[in-house]
């Protein structure tokens, strides 16, 4: 199946140089792109795959009309990156195939959960007793929500995601652990989605929340009583510890951590693999990581590490010396 290229800027606007006619088959990156394919150049520094590219189509900014001029075809758009992104949403919407049953008959679902009329439910889903999905929200296989868990409007949540898991929360009393029961829920805004296999804990008293257009990728760990603002995205592995509050239009990067009871702002970005030990309450990006180095170097710098805080008690003992020595003498 195929669309043309005037059905696509039909329906997404942008400026096309070339036959509106010209038959799209597929979508496809630069480098391997097909000249029945469209593709697309968001960042300067990959225009060398622009001249080399076989796509048939490519959209791109007007910076880069000119590079563009003698091909076949390319659509000319303020936000390349965002016209691609809706263009798949065209495209699987152009090529939607028939569905299984809405829900699938080997779901479990408790008499006394509220599912949306259309709300689809994948196979093997378990939802507990008052859990609630709301419209147009998708669960694929394998999901589980939680008794009393909330799941707004147009969510997707992925394969394997667990919703409403308990917290890890324990006493210790004369070398053992005594369980917190958790009593809260979670509570998940609207157009969210969840990649495979994250977890999210209910809360211990007050529920988790991940507001509206939270995006988590996979295999994210979100602990009890966490609070995450509208629209930050995760990237796959990050881990947030208990009691966290996350700001509003954040990004974590794949692999890194947050310890619990801390608070980032709206707007901070935290690079990959980095460890957040502190609260973080002005916006910027943020970075907190050991430099990958051969072996040999790293266990030198490591033990220099080490003595960091030694080094800097001798530095200001030394200091304290030459401002007692520029004193004048009486």
């Amino acid at each position: 199946m195929s669309l043309t290229l005037g059905a696509i800027v039909e329906a997404l606007g942008g400026r096309l140089l070339g036959p509106s006619t010209m038959q799209v088959s597929g979508l496809a990156p630069l480098q391997n792109a097909q000249p029945d394919q469209i593709s697309f150049l968001s960042q300067a520094r990959y225009q060398s795959q622009l001249t080399e590219s076989l796509a048939g189509c490519v959209i791109v900014d007007p910076a880069f009309e000119g590079q563009v001029s003698n091909r076949l075809a390319a659509i000319i758009t303020e936000d390349p990156y965002l016209y691609f992104a809706r263009l798949t949403q065209l495209w699987k919407r152009a090529h939607h195939k028939a569905e299984s049953p809405r829900i699938h008959p080997s779901a479990v679902i408790s008499p006394d959960a509220l599912i949306a009329a259309d709300a689809v439910i994948g196979p093997l889903c378990v939802i507990e007793r008052g859990a609630v999905v709301g419209s147009g929200t998708v669960l694929k296989s394998r999901v589980t929500v939680g008794e009393d868990c909330k799941i707004g409007a147009r969510c997707l949540v992925h394969s394997g995601v667990v919703i409403g898991a308990d917290g890890f929360g324990f006493a210790p009393h004369q070398g053992e652990w005594e369980k917190i029961e958790q009593l809260g829920a979670v509570r998940i805004g609207n157009d969210v989605e969840i990649g495979a296999n994250t977890c999210i804990d209910r809360g211990a008293l007050d529920d988790t929340v991940i507001d509206d257009g939270v995006k988590l990728d996979n295999l994210i760990q979100i602990g009890h009583n966490v609070h995450v603002g509208r629209h930050t995205a995760m990237a796959g592995c990050v881990g947030v510890a208990g009691s966290a509050r996350i700001g509003a239009h954040c990004t974590v990067g794949g692999g890194a951590v947050v310890l619990g009871h801390l608070r980032l702002a709206d707007h901070v970005h935290i690079s990959a693999a980095s460890v957040v030990t502190r609260s973080i309450l002005q916006p910027g990006q943020y970075t907190g990581m050991f430099p990958i180095d051969n072996n040999a170097s790293w266990e030198k710098n490591a033990a220099s590490l080490k003595q960091l805080s030694r080094l800097r008690e001798r530095i200001k003992a030394l200091e304290a010396s030459i401002q007692n020595n520029k004193e004048p003498q009486p």
